[in-house]
């Protein structure tokens, strides 16, 4: 691959079942774990970790299934469940002998980190989240026109088949999209970066659909169940978002409110992908949320 993080080291990292990661590690000090969305690597944190990695050592991995990590096939319902996917997290951090870390996800990686929070309490030391509500209050507040913008949602929850095939047959076009309506400038991913976003994006149809399906149906269990059982957050928790609230006419403060127990949210008025929009602002509340 021809681009990097200034300053890291790319690796391949066995983590569970035959699962490798690809990671990019830089740095040394407290750790910090920052997790890619979609339709992104660990690229997206290149304007971000370097300078994390000035006092923290910092981990970015390629998701399951994402990048150049390993794509297994879905031949379970959890293959791709975000429990799975944390605990391919928790594992990394294994190996690199993390006994707490801080988790900060954006997207995709964000309903992960979401996930690993929950389930592993006793690593996460601190959790970022970037602009995504939990995935159960998510379908809830979609509702008539305005679950348009999420229309990749309901695409990618169909059975197995019919989504793969329309994907890949445009994927540029499909992972394109998004890239441009989601970015508020053509400056916020340069060409190189775009390109290799779709590249990794048109070899990794499958699984990624597989992930996005499972936020349809096993990943809304385990959120059910943890909110009927009462488990929450019990970490420091930092969520930065775009006004969803307004535009889809929910309180997303509030909505986050009872998952948490030190919850600081915030808006931003950068677009989806923030970390490149605007990375001085979130490596400032990164380090703010370590610091808590």
């Amino acid at each position: 691959m021809g681009i990097s993080i200034p300053g890291f080291e790319t690796r391949s990292i066995g983590v569970a079942d035959g699962v490798e990661l690809n990671a990019a590690v830089g740095g040394e000090g407290p750790a910090i774990v920052l997790l890619h969305g979609f339709p992104e690597t660990h690229l997206m944190w290149r304007h971000v970790a370097p300078t994390l990695a000035e006092h923290h050592t910092v981990v970015c991995p390629d998701l399951r299934g994402y990048g150049a990590s390993s794509k297994p096939e879905a031949v379970a319902e959890d293959t791709y469940s975000k429990r799975t996917m944390a605990a391919d997290i928790v594992g990394l951090a294994d190996v690199f002998e993390f006994d707490r870390f801080a988790l900060v996800g954006h997207d995709r990686g964000a309903h992960v980190a979401f996930r690993a929070g929950l389930d592993h309490p006793n690593r996460i030391s601190h959790l970022g989240i970037l602009d995504i509500v939990p995935t159960l209050d998510t379908w809830n507040v979609l509702h008539g026109v305005t679950a348009a913008v999420a229309f990749h949602l309901y695409l990618m929850a169909q059975p197995p088949g019919l989504p793969e095939q329309m994907i890949a047959r445009s994927a540029d076009a499909f992972f394109g999209h998004f890239l441009e309506v989601w970015s508020t400038s053509s400056r916020t991913i340069p060409a190189e970066v775009r390109a290799e976003y779709l590249r990794a994006c048109r070899d990794a149809v499958a699984s990624i659909v597989a992930d996005y399906r499972a936020t349809a149906t096993v990943d809304i269990e385990h959120d059910q169940a943890d909110l009927d059982a009462g488990n929450r957050l019990t970490m420091p928790v930092t969520v930065v978002q775009q006004d969803w609230g307004r535009q889809l006419g929910f309180d997303a403060a509030a909505t986050w409110r009872p998952w948490t127990t030190d919850l600081q949210h915030f808006t931003t008025q950068a677009g989806h992908f923030m970390a490149e929009e605007a990375p001085e602002d979130i490596t400032t509340l990164i380090l703010s949320l370590v610091k808590r």
